[in-house]
């Protein structure tokens, strides 16, 4: 399948870009389905991606909406490194979620302290959904410097896993160092993957991705949605595209 490339002016522009993909697949898949999935990220463009939602959600229903994470930080509960918070403070404690619908990674001082237990437990919850709807609808993810997604880091066993969907990361080159991750299997049950990318210092990485380096080396790469693969980036993440 090939990638597809919309590069915008700048950061605010990426973000609103974002924001307006999230809905349009959203309300999409819900009127195709009548209920839709979606896999969010973190990081500063993430978080700023559904605070734009929130403030224009256009047809979405939230009541039909199911809400799982690319990864989260193995943390105690309430802990302001938590993708999960971040994304509630965003997002999610403004709209009618439906609650048994939001499907975050346990905390490390919850019910599964330890992060293989952790992941075990989150799989279970995706299997489950994946058995009932076939594929997540979309799969948003952000891009670090070396080409990092969710915590699938350059050169790791995490990136290089070809089965479970979920997987403990205990050494994560990136603090804090115990995560709990989706993995390229994972994101490829997405119909729709749309990575959102900003920075002059990720321009090499999404050059690499997009140019088809091995997943080992850019994980980014190996990102691909089972309809469609997004690469939105702002003018200084394309600057080194040919």
């Amino acid at each position: 399948m090939t990638d597809s490339v919309q590069v915008e002016l700048d950061g605010d522009a990426l973000v609103a870009a974002g924001a307006a993909h999230f809905v349009r697949i959203v309300v999409a898949a819900q009127r195709a389905r009548g209920s839709a999935s979606v896999v969010l990220t973190g990081g500063g463009t993430g978080i700023g991606l559904l605070k734009l939602v929130r403030e224009s959600p256009g047809e979405i229903d939230w009541s039909r909406l199911d809400v799982f994470w690319g990864d989260e930080r193995f943390v105690p509960v309430g802990d302001p490194e938590r993708n999960e918070l971040q994304a509630r403070e965003a997002l999610l404690d403004h709209v009618p979620v439906d609650r048994a619908r939001v499907h975050p990674v346990a905390t490390s001082d919850g019910e599964y302290p330890d992060p293989v237990e952790a992941a075990a437990e989150y799989a279970a919850a995706v299997h489950a959904h994946l058995a009932e709807h076939g594929a997540f609808d979309l799969h948003l993810l952000g891009m670090g410097g070396e080409g990092h997604i969710n915590s699938l880091f350059p050169h790791t066993d995490a990136v290089r896993e070809q089965h479970d969907l979920v997987v403990a990361v205990t050494a994560s080159p990136k603090p804090p160092p115990v995560r709990v991750t989706l993995t390229l299997p994972a994101i490829r049950r997405a119909r729709h993957v749309v990575l959102v990318v900003g920075g002059a210092a990720k321009a090499d990485a999404v050059a690499a991705a997009l140019a088809g380096a091995e997943p080992a080396e850019i994980p980014a790469a190996g990102a691909i949605g089972a309809e469609s693969t997004l690469w939105l980036l702002d003018r200084d993440a394309a600057a080194k595209l040919a």
